[in-house]
């Protein structure tokens, strides 16, 4: 099971840099009017950088790791667990308007979580 997670994270991370583009289309020519708020447009541009980095970052993990441990399929199924919350509830809010609550600071926590949890896995492992 856990040789598959490189092979996961490669598709996941592929796929939601798929997406990434194709929010990056749109943040970039819908008209303004059709954000939810003043500053929709940033919101869901930042969303689009985060979406982006944790892709790549996805597709790097998915690469250079073969036989993940427990932490670090830990650590990386986090990514993009906390990838899709806080990036979605960002464009939740960008192009409707309404905020989610602590929806995005729990996908934030949940990535930066992740993060320190993969520097400890490949600390420890050799």
């Amino acid at each position: 099971m856990l040789v598959l997670m490189a092979r996961f994270w490669r598709s996941a991370g592929a796929l939601l840099a798929c997406a990434a583009v194709a929010m990056g289309a749109v943040t970039a020519h819908l008209p303004a009017e059709r954000f939810g708020l003043g500053a929709g447009r940033e919101i869901a541009h930042s969303a689009v950088e985060m979406h982006m980095w944790h892709a790549l970052a996805l597709v790097g993990l998915g690469l250079g790791v073969r036989k993940p441990t427990r932490l670090m399929a830990l650590g990386g199924n986090g990514l993009v667990l906390g990838t899709l919350i806080f990036c979605g509830a960002l464009y939740f809010t960008a192009f409707t308007g309404h905020h989610l609550g602590a929806v995005a600071p729990t996908g934030g926590s949940i990535l930066i979580l992740s993060w320190l949890v993969l520097a400890v896995a490949f600390a420890i492992h050799e």
